[in-house]
């Protein structure tokens, strides 16, 4: 017991994480010199099974450790919540939990194809959709104006959520997190307009205080957030009642996503920022347990500075997380998932793997083969290991009982029911070596630089680990590992809002940092990117001290550069963090603020029975398109959903997600329309074809929702001016990316109710308008007449231009000051045109691609249910099933496996309006390989591939080291395609990053070896020297791609099957 003395003059918290079987609580010293201590100043610590009503769980754990440490309430500094509780309600969709929410867009008309809720999972939409409008308002990339908000228009909204008798309101503007920070942003005038009306019992949330750019999943967030505030003041509520009745009176604080503590106050405003701090709460506490930047005590002694991996192995998962510098998780770069529903809040990048203490071990004994093969997991026995495992008297296999097998000094359950032959020799180490290998892939997948790491392992199930593993430096287990969580949550930093800057304290210390972050896209136009930089540093680190830092302390601590793609206005967006300690008489006061309004605990064990969306399990070898009696294929969402997938894969890297027209696309079908696909040789050579799709930055696509109008005001722009008569159909100019799914939504019954060619003018995504077929042969007027339209009114028609790149030039220059993203409708062509000079059957090719890909996942589906069974005994970190994707591909298309290895460089720069750069990629070690055919394809294990891009794919050359000469692989027209090894997604050029798993594809282009006969050109040299005869390769192909290097096919293209020849003939029937 510490004497009176010492008890006063100390500071004391408690840390809470409340998961999802247990509730884990610590009380620690924070005080430097007891942090320096074996202990960590962690002075009792408490295990309370997770309580239906939450806070009743955490009310007996904090009272357990103060008891323990017999410290008395009042001397408690501050008690400090984790808990997932607010995702669980989400994730659940209960009802009881969630409020409807009113949305309110502003940016009209812009977004119109894509309101809100469009891509929410039916259960979760029918719990929360409440109302919708979208009214004027809206900012450009470049921060002006779309037009003003209006008042009248407010109000008029303000009046119909009263009327439904809504509680809960978002507000979004376009590209709102650019907007002004002075509290003049048109959302916060907004919701000073709404306020007016609809009263403080109101919740308004401003989407600019939730997530950053891109707005569908800025707004789900928003949405979410919204929807669960009622429910997080009656939770918070019920936490600072629990803590009156344990007389504590200190300030409640929750942990966040990030690593930081938000007051109870700033919780129940936003509290989708508490959503996923579990995973942050143990990486924060490894990082405490092992005296991470604390120079004389450490654990770590050799990390030079570089990331700290931290590896949180419980009971079912094992999850994985980078520690920055600053202290910080590093956060998820991607968007994420939560119930179902697509977010991009800020969230620790953790990658997770069906290992844990609970993981069930099976053998398979393999005729021929001396050793039997071993599984672990990735199903697990879970919180019933302490009944089900061997060496706790139960009849299954765990991980657990392997390793206490192995170690019978361990203190865990009996020894003795899993040694002296209990559980064969062979399974043991067979169990020991999967379990090792399983820890190294998922650490290097983590991994920011091929250098061993160091790795500080926590958890309870840490015990499974081994002692040594490749790839890692350094192997800790600090002390307390097995409540490291808990730990975490004492130790986050403090944060509290006051306007955009954050107060914080770093872990072990006593003194508070604030920290601001700069989130904004500059326009590098006649700019120095460096000069940019250096002022973006120092407005952060000024606004930090006019925020009240110590001026000397004050210091940047990330700089993120990302260049928007497809602009010519050099316009790239620039994060930047600044932190600085703060004076003491700046720190939060030293009572909690009660959550206004009355409420009653809420019994959870009477949860109600959460909603669900119907289930209809499609087989991908049964299913069949439906051909109607006109031989027209009506798609379905299967159909569309597979078209996507397809499009990604051909885009090459470029072409943009297709997701935000695909969830469009599938809304046409929702609400009744249809969209219907013709064969490419259906139509007389003269029947004329449309084309419409969008030009721009894929930044701005995923922000400036299209309004729906932009490709056919161009379309009839272009008719009007060109006399046209109704076109037959629409093909697409790129099946690669998002456009080949545009001309899908111009086609339906909603705008020009056409049909779809089954074909595109490219076969795949290129960057520039010359670059289409039509054009590379030097077709007439197969660029102009053309038209641009915004969604605001703005149009341009372009009757002709000196050159075909000219095109490109005025059209790129046009779209830029339209704000970088446009409706374009090129030369219309005619029916024998696109097909003698395009690629026909792309949209079958798509959906074979897509398809393949689906059959893939659906074995790993099927086999996962096996594992989970015991019907299929295999585990494999990168399943074989996921790794036949690229064989799958390559029966639908001539082509090579290029490359099977792993990211370990990324370059990339902005030039010309196109992000230009390279990608390096590495061959996997023997040791790394799930199985013999991992290992890359590559002459040895020295070799690297570099792939070189501007916006998409262009070249894939191998290197060796010297003198072995480089070999190019592949090069443009082919199509080059980088996979996720885990999931088989394409991947983006953008989403490049080091220890991404990756295959490397290169597909036969329609382009290559094709001779085209047309007496009407044969005079024709578009392309500089060439025969008459329009021979592409391989000197006029240098002048297409603007590539100096020789083109050598990497195989014959193979004419896709029309998947309306095929299923007219067998018969048809809906899927």
């Amino acid at each position: 017991m510490l004497a009176m003395g010492a008890i006063s003059n100390k500071t004391y918290r408690i840390g809470v994480d409340v998961g999802g079987t247990n509730t884990d609580s610590v009380l620690l010293c924070a005080d430097p010199e007891d942090a320096s201590q074996p202990n960590r100043g962690v002075l009792a610590s408490y295990k309370h099974p997770t309580t239906p009503n939450i806070s009743l769980g955490i009310e007996a754990a904090v009272g357990a450790v103060l008891r323990e440490s017999l410290i008395p309430p009042d001397k408690i500094a501050s008690l400090m919540i984790g808990t997932t509780h607010f995702m669980n309600a989400v994730v659940e969709a209960d009802s009881r939990r969630l409020s409807k929410v009113a949305v309110i867009r502003l940016g009209a008309p812009y977004t119109a194809e894509c309101p809100p809720f469009l891509d929410f999972p039916l259960s979760l939409r029918s719990v929360m959709e409440g109302h919708v409008a979208i009214v004027k308002g809206g900012l450009q990339i470049d921060g002006s104006l779309i037009n003003e908000i209006d008042e009248k228009e407010l109000v008029h909204e303000s009046i119909e959520i009263q009327q439904k008798g809504l509680k809960a309101v978002t507000i979004i503007g376009i590209y709102s997190p650019l907007d002004k920070n002075d509290g003049s942003s048109q959302e916060e005038r907004a919701r000073g307009i709404m306020s007016k009306v609809l009263g403080p019992s109101v919740d308004i949330v401003c989407s600019r205080e939730v997530g950053p750019a891109g707005l569908l999943e800025r707004e789900n967030a928003s949405i979410l957030n919204a929807s669960i505030l009622a429910f997080a003041r009656r939770t918070i509520s019920g936490f600072q009642r629990a803590m009156r009745r344990l007389g504590l009176t200190c300030p409640l604080f929750l942990t966040q996503n990030d690593g930081t503590l938000t007051s109870s106050e700033a919780a129940a405003r936003l509290p989708i920022r508490t959503f996923s701090s579990g995973a942050t709460n143990s990486m924060r506490g490894a990082s405490f347990l092992a005296g991470v930047g604390v120079t004389d005590t450490s654990m770590v002694k050799n990390s030079g500075g570089s990331n700290i991996i931290v590896v949180d192995v419980g009971g079912t998962t094992t999850d994985v997380g980078v520690l920055l510098p600053s202290g910080f998780p590093r956060q998820a770069a991607a968007f994420i998932k939560v119930g179902g529903v697509r977010t991009n809040f800020s969230m620790p990048d953790v990658f997770s793997i069906g290992l844990g203490g609970g993981s069930r071990v099976r053998v398979k004994n393999v005729e021929g083969d001396q050793s039997p093969t071993v599984t672990v997991g990735p199903d697990s026995t879970g919180y019933q290991l302490l009944t089900d495992g061997l060496v706790f008297g139960g009849s299954t296999l765990t991980a657990t009982d392997v390793v206490v097998a192995g170690d019978p000094s361990l203190p865990i359950g009996d020894p003795g029911k899993v040694t002296n032959g209990a559980i064969e020799q062979g399974v043991i180490e067979g169990a020991k070596v999967t379990i090792k290998k399983l820890l190294e892939d998922v650490i290097d997948r983590m991994k920011t630089s091929p250098e061993p790491a160091t790795v500080l392992l926590v958890g309870g199930g840490c015990v499974i680990a081994p002692s040594e593993l490749s790839g890692v430096g350094e192997l800790i287990r600090p002390p307390f590992f097995s409540c490291a969580n808990a730990v975490g949550a004492c130790v986050a930093n403090v944060a509290g809002d006051v306007g955009e800057f954050e107060f914080s304290v770093p872990a072990g210390t006593s003194y508070e940092i604030l920290r601001w972050l700069l989130d904004t896209i500059e326009i590098l136009k006649d700019l120095d990117l460096s000069t940019v930089l250096e002022r973006c540093k120092t407005e952060a680190m000024e606004r930090a001290v006019r925020a009240g830092a110590k001026p000397d302390t004050v210091r940047v601590v990330e700089v993120d550069n990302l260049p928007v793609q497809y602009v010519t206005n050099k316009a790239t967006r620039l994060i930047v963090k600044a932190v600085g300690e703060l004076d003491p008489a700046s720190m939060i006061g030293s009572s909690t603020l009660d959550i206004p309004g009355e409420y009653s605990d809420e019994d959870e064990s009477t949860k109600a029975e959460p909603k669900r969306d119907p289930i209809g399990r499609i087989d991908v070898e049964d299913y069949r398109p439906y051909i109607n009696a006109n031989e027209e294929w009506m798609l379905s969402e299967l159909d569309l959903e597979w078209i996507a997938d397809g499009c990604g894969i051909l885009g090459t890297g470029g072409g943009g997600s297709p997701y935000p027209s695909y969830i469009m696309a599938r809304q046409i079908l929702r609400d009744g329309g249809n969209i219907r696909v013709i064969s490419h040789d259906s139509l007389p050579d003269d029947a004329t074809i449309l084309r419409g799709f969008f030009m721009g930055s894929p930044s701005v696509s995923n922000e400036r929702l299209q309004a729906g109008n932009e490709t056919a005001t161009a379309c009839r722009n272009l008719s009007r001016f060109m006399h046209l008569g109704a076109p037959a159909a629409v093909i697409s100019d790129e099946i690669g990316g998002g456009n080949g799914i545009q001309p899908m939504i111009l086609a339906s019954a909603k705008h020009l109710n056409v049909p779809v060619f089954d074909g595109d003018l490219m076969g795949r995504a290129y960057p520039n308008m010359w670059q289409s077929l039509p054009a590379a042969y030097g077709v007439p007027d197969s660029l102009t007449p053309c038209a641009i339209s915004d969604g605001v009114g703005n149009s341009v028609v372009l009757p002709s231009t000196s050159s075909q790149r000219m095109v490109e030039t005025i059209l790129r220059g046009v779209c830029t000051d339209l704000g970088s993203k446009a409706g374009v409708s090129m030369a219309p062509l005619s029916a024998g045109i696109c097909r003698k000079y395009g690629v026909t059957k792309t949209v079958s090719q798509a959906w074979r691609i897509g398809r393949a890909v689906a059959l893939q996942r659906q074995i790993k589906s099927v086999n996962d249910v096996q594992v989970a069974l015991g019907q299929r005994l295999r585990l494999v970190f990168i399943p074989s099933d996921i790794q036949g994707i690229p064989g799958a591909i390559l029966k639908l298309q001539n082509g090579k496996i290029l490359f099977r290895g792993k990211i370990i460089n990324v370059r990339r720069e902005v030039r010309a309006g196109f992000t230009w750069g390279s990608v390096t990629m590495a061959p996997l070690l023997p040791d790394e390989a799930e199985q013999a055919s991992d290992v890359a394809q590559a002459p040895d294990p020295q070799s690297r591939l570099l792939i070189s891009f501007q916006n998409e794919n262009l070249t894939a050359e191998l290197l060796a080291d010297d003198p072995a000469p480089k070999q190019m692989l592949a090069v443009v027209p082919d199509l080059i395609t980088v996979l996720d090894a885990q999931s088989g997604s394409s991947l983006g050029t953008h989403e490049y990053r080091y220890g991404l798993r990756v295959f490397v594809l290169a597909l036969a282009g329609r382009l290559c070896g094709r001779r085209i006969k047309d007496s009407k050109m044969a005079d024709r040299k578009p392309l500089g020297e060439g025969s008459p005869t329009l021979d592409l390769h391989p000197r006029r192909l240098r002048s297409f791609i603007r590539l100096d290097v020789p083109y050598h096919p990497v195989g014959t293209y193979v004419e896709p099957t029309s998947v309306i020849e095929e299923y007219t003939q067998r018969g048809t029937r809906t899927g």
